[in-house]
């Protein structure tokens, strides 16, 4: 019975993507926290005097990332940028505590993968957004820190249940306790009340839930995204009415939420 109530949530202490639980048990080693760099577009004699400036964020959300990232952006005028996030997921508590950074600092998210240009020798590192990128488990719940967010209609954002990293490769084997089930039960309050604070509508847990660490990942549709707030603008800079190379979103008919969060539990 235990087993049975346990593969019906998720566990957010201490997880990892589902990708990860197919690793050798040999790989044991703590994931390294998602890199962060700023990046101009390019080429520039494309672009000229209107070249775009985002921040890019690729990897692993651990605990220690909203930490990182605000170590990263100190001492820039940060506030109001362009996220592009290309990310397997990762800890629960850490997206919420990334999730509610971004919100302060009124950043864009968007699902987007950062492709490097080749320079000439003492020139400026250039580089072009991709919406052909990877938002998955709780990187769909980081998405959702954006005041606005932009997912393209071929960037591939999948959801499923997480669960404890020593326990993901046998979750339906498993034992688990009653002070586990209970840390179930109060974690996974707090995920449906950030998703609620920040906009987003519930059925992304729910959606979430249903799919448990032993199958693939669920995919989101187009509809999907739009219909649970995930993408809320037709592209990622406020002041464009087009990006060159990046795709417009289907129109979006839910409004950015205004949600001000202040602070991680």
């Amino acid at each position: 019975m235990i087993r049975q109530i346990a593969a019906s949530l998720v566990l957010a202490s201490i997880i990892m993507p589902a990708k990860a639980a197919d690793s050798s048990s040999a790989d044991t080693a703590a994931p390294d926290s998602m890199r962060f760099e700023w990046r101009t577009q390019g080429p520039a004699e494309a672009c000229g005097n209107h070249c775009r400036t985002w921040i890019s964020a690729t990897g692993v959300i651990t605990e220690d990332t909203a930490q990182d990232f605000e170590t990263f952006v100190a001492g820039h005028n940060a506030a109001g940028s362009v996220v592009a996030i290309d990310s397997e997921g990762g800890s629960v508590i850490g997206a919420i505590a990334f999730g509610r950074l971004l919100r302060r600092l009124n950043m864009t998210t968007m699902v987007g993968r950062t492709i490097e240009l080749p320079a000439p020798a003492n020139a400026p590192a250039r580089a072009k957004l991709s919406t052909d990128a990877w938002c998955q488990s709780m990187c769909a719940f980081l998405m959702l820190g954006g005041v606005r967010r932009y997912v393209a209609p071929d960037a591939h954002v999948l959801v499923h249940q997480i669960w404890l990293t020593a326990k993901a490769k046998n979750a339906q084997q498993a034992s688990y306790s009653a002070a586990e089930l209970g840390h179930v039960q109060r974690d996974v309050g707090t995920l449906a009340r950030y998703t609620v604070e920040m906009g987003g509508d519930i059925e992304l847990l729910e959606t979430a839930l249903r799919t448990p660490p032993w199958e693939p990942l669920h995919r989101l549709s187009a509809d999907d995204v739009r219909r649970m707030r995930l993408s809320t603008v037709d592209h990622p800079f406020e002041s464009d009415d087009a990006i060159a190379g990046l795709p417009a979103a289907q129109p979006a008919s839910l409004a950015t939420s205004a949600h001000a969060v202040t602070g991680a539990d």
